[in-house]
């Protein structure tokens, strides 16, 4: 707030009907602004699901509130601002999500969203809703450079969110294609590695092969590419990044959300 950085969500339209009526505290009108969804988010979640969020939600407005009453920090780099704040609420926000709480606003809406689109993640969706609120923002203050500065916070905050309730054990999944498919699967095998055998085509020469599939740590990384540049130098392997992976082998504590 001291920087005018914009937050999204509901606290940051409790930002701008405090820069329009000041004796609406932040805290408290950003509570009330959260209650019609609480009671949404009960019909569609349960109550045993809001309960951390209805107590999570009530701690950070009177936090807002009651902090602001006895100290008011002085304004500060907004770049440096936008950066460390985004990255501290974003921590913040996954660990509550990963517990199944929110403090409501864009992350209660955004799950509530996610039960209808099912291909975007929770941080996406939340930093679409925030961004609503920037252009509102900014075109009633007609602060660009600022708006600017919100961005970017939310867009750390969105990205940190993501990486603590998916993780950040970065697996990978590689595709190798070889003659020497057989050998390179045992070895695989032999290195405790699960291997799927995917039959496939060569649209040049018609012939049939088969295409190996393997899941793995970033770790595992350059141990499987030397291995199969050791049995077969020609061989053409495709390495992916994986959102995320469930089944023996990795870890399955990922919450569903």
């Amino acid at each position: 707030m001291p920087n005018h950085l914009i937050v999204g969500g509901f606290t940051g339209i409790a930002q701008i009907l405090n820069a329009f009526f000041p004796i609406l505290p932040v805290g408290i009108t950003t509570f009330v602004l959260n209650l019609p969804l609480f009671i949404i988010g009960i019909r569609k979640l349960g109550w045993q699901t809001l309960a951390g969020s209805l107590y999570t939600i009530a701690v950070s407005s009177a936090m807002i509130d009651g902090i602001n009453s006895f100290f008011t920090f002085p304004p500060t780099d907004p770049l440096l601002a936008g950066l460390y704040g985004g990255i501290l609420s974003g921590i913040a926000f996954g660990l509550m999500m990963r517990q199944g709480a929110t403090t409501g606003g864009t992350e209660l809406a955004a799950q509530l969203l996610k039960l209808r689109i099912s291909s975007i993640s929770i941080g996406k969706i939340g930093l679409i809703i925030d961004l609503a609120v920037i252009t509102v923002y900014t075109l009633t203050f007609r602060e660009f450079t600022l708006a600017l500065y919100s961005v970017v916070m939310l867009y750390m905050c969105a990205t940190v969110m993501d990486k603590v309730i998916c993780g950040t054990t970065g697996e990978k999944m590689a595709f190798i294609i070889s003659e020497q498919h057989g050998i390179i699967a045992q070895r695989l095998l032999e290195m405790d590695r699960g291997v799927t055998l995917l039959p496939g085509v060569g649209a040049y020469t018609k012939q049939n092969t088969d295409v190996i599939l393997c899941a793995f740590n970033r770790r595992f990384i350059t141990p499987l590419k030397k291995m199969v540049k050791g049995i077969d130098p020609n061989a053409f392997v495709i390495v992916c990044d994986v959102h995320e992976i469930l089944g023996e082998g990795f870890p399955s504590d990922t919450p569903d959300v």
